[in-house]
């Protein structure tokens, strides 16, 4: 299964790259968020590939879920697809956009792959084994590198929103301590955990599911965590929710490993534009 998240990925970066190259209209969805062509032709290169394979598996994907459309049940596993994370930062011409893939089971963000076409960043995780891949020209995998997280040390590493932050946000940074500030997209800002780049990513702000899930796949297959305020594992797959929309995210701090001397210690603050 990874390595058909791998394949698609690779088509659907491909994709964005060509409409990023040659531009585009953007269009304004429902919550005034902005879609694009990439985003489109990027979910439809997924869905194909991810029906065609496991038609049994149900899908939930940005731009479908935006239409209205959505499985009736998602069973015991169902993927998340996020086309085009950072859409903002892709019609603004900056380089931090993901394709997102995950498999979600029981709940738990269980496979996953991040790549940022632009960059070549490419990251792929599944229980026990965490990769950072390297990407030719040609959209080929030419290598590949297992990653951990790290035990954080002072100062903590903090990976933050810059034009997402809230004052809860800032005020949690506040509290760990100095800021160093160094620009990533948001889905990256789990896989620099992952990576062992950086230790803390506090988000108190919004994120739908598909935002986060193959981050955090990849994350945990690493060997980190992302938690929710009561401290309980970020769960997937939420519908019917009393106080908020299907697949919304809660508030939530993914980690590497804390120590618990270190986790209130001063920190280096890792910002991005999403």
């Amino acid at each position: 299964m990874l390595d058909i998240f791998e394949q698609l990925a690779l088509a659907a970066g491909r994709e964005v790259m060509r409409v990023f190259h040659a531009g585009c209209a953007v269009d304004r969805k429902s919550d005034s968020s902005p879609v694009t062509e990439a985003d489109r032709e990027s979910e439809k290169i997924i869905l194909a590939g991810l029906r065609g394979a496991f038609p049994e598996i149900p899908c939930v994907a940005e731009e479908e879920a935006a239409a209205g459309v959505m499985p009736p049940d998602l069973g015991d596993a169902f993927f998340l697809v996020d086309p085009l994370d950072g859409t903002k930062e892709f019609v603004n011409r900056r380089t931090d956009f993901t394709v997102n893939i995950a498999l979600v089971r029981h709940g738990v963000p269980e496979v996953g792959v991040v790549f940022a076409p632009c960059t070549g960043r490419f990251f792929s995780g599944l229980p026990g084994r965490a990769e950072s891949l390297e990407v030719d020209g040609d959209y080929q995998i030419v290598a590949r590198r297992p990653i951990s997280v790290r035990t954080a040390a002072v100062p903590l590493a903090v990976v933050a929103s810059r034009s997402h932050n809230t004052p809860e946000t800032e005020a949690y940074i506040r509290d760990l301590g100095a800021a160093e500030i160094v620009s990533v997209g948001s889905s990256l800002k789990f896989c620099l955990l992952a990576s062992a780049e950086a230790d803390v990513y506090p988000r108190f702000g919004r994120t739908m599911e598909w935002d986060t899930a193959a981050g955090d796949a990849v994350l945990r297959a690493a060997g980190g965590m992302t938690r929710t305020l009561d401290g309980k594992p970020l769960a997937y797959g939420k519908r019917d929710q009393a106080d908020d929309e299907d697949f919304a995210n809660p508030h939530f701090i993914a980690s590497g490993r804390l120590e618990p001397a270190t986790a209130l210690a001063g920190a280096v603050v890792k910002n991005s534009g999403r």
